[in-house]
């Protein structure tokens, strides 16, 4: 058996084609432009390059999209006037507020700050608790691309056993929220392994689907797998540089034996990262939809 892969640059694309199609009736029905924010503090090169990727992908679709840029000493305090400022602009449907900050700006009273109808990367306690309660609210944008990623490659969880190596607030605890919930892509009987779980390998070797976001290169290996597992590979690790410069990436799973193995497998790059920043561009248009009473 060689394993089917999940594209997510082909989910990523044809969820973005629904969306320009939406943004497109909300800019010439009902005059509403979904606006949104990123706030960077500092010159982290992957941020720069993350930001700008989220701002190219906001203009494609039709999307209102600035970017502010802040110095990486600017005070906490200049940061949440920032947060604020945007808050109160009707233009603006969706804040983010580029991960990591700078140590000496606690980013709880930064993400607190930030309007829960305008929390379109889904970190805001409120959005959390919602999310843990099933109630409407932005889901984090990595989970439910993943969701959207295994729903949409027909994948069953109803009643699947499902294992998750990492238990990040970012995707870790979310996913395995979503997927034990009575929701499409959920239904799921979760085991959430982490840095102190006993013998993880005969927790993957039961799993009908293993999601691995841990950061550890190529931890899962073709031995941990049972046949006809589905991996959803979250991990990107920078393992070398190639003769021209650029990263050599690697993902969490070993991916050329355990895809001998798997039904499904994401590839890396490629795989679950690339729906990241689509499902936030799905949040700023559900924040638009939401302020001008369309849902």
């Amino acid at each position: 058996m060689t394993a089917k892969l999940i594209s997510g640059i082909e989910i990523a694309k044809d969820i973005r084609e629904e969306l320009k199609v939406e943004v497109d009736e909300l800019t010439n029905k009902h005059n509403v432009v979904p606006g949104l924010v990123t706030i960077l503090v500092g010159e982290d090169p992957a941020s720069q390059s993350y930001v700008a990727a989220k701002n190219k992908t906001a203009h494609a679709l039709g999307i209102h999209s600035e970017q502010v840029t802040l110095d990486a000493d600017t005070s906490e305090e200049d940061l949440l006037a920032t947060v604020k400022k945007y808050n109160e602009d009707p233009k603006i449907h969706g804040i983010l507020v580029q991960l990591p900050l700078p140590k000496h700006v606690n980013e709880a009273n930064v993400l607190l700050a930030i309007d829960p109808a305008k929390d379109v990367d889904g970190f805001h306690p409120i959005n959390v608790g919602k999310m843990v309660l099933g109630e409407q609210c932005f889901l984090p944008c990595t989970p439910h691309g993943i969701l959207e990623m295994l729903t949409r490659s027909g994948v069953e969880t109803s009643g699947a056993e499902v294992v998750i190596i990492g238990r990040s607030n970012i995707v870790g605890k979310p996913i395995a929220n979503l997927m034990l919930q009575k929701r499409d892509g959920g239904n799921a009987t979760i085991t959430l392994c982490h840095t102190r779980t006993k013998d993880m390998a005969e927790h993957c070797r039961r799993a009908d689907i293993i999601i691995a976001a841990v950061g550890v290169p190529k931890m899962v290996t073709a031995d941990m797998v049972k046949e006809g597992a589905v991996i959803i590979d979250v991990g990107v690790n920078r393992i070398g540089k190639a003769s021209n410069g650029k990263a050599i990436l690697a993902g969490d799973v070993d991916f050329d034996a355990v895809k001998e193995i798997a039904s499904f497998i994401t590839p890396v790059p490629g795989g679950v990262g690339p729906m990241t920043i689509t499902m936030l561009m799905k949040n700023t248009v559900q924040a638009a939809k939401m302020a001008a009473d369309l849902i």
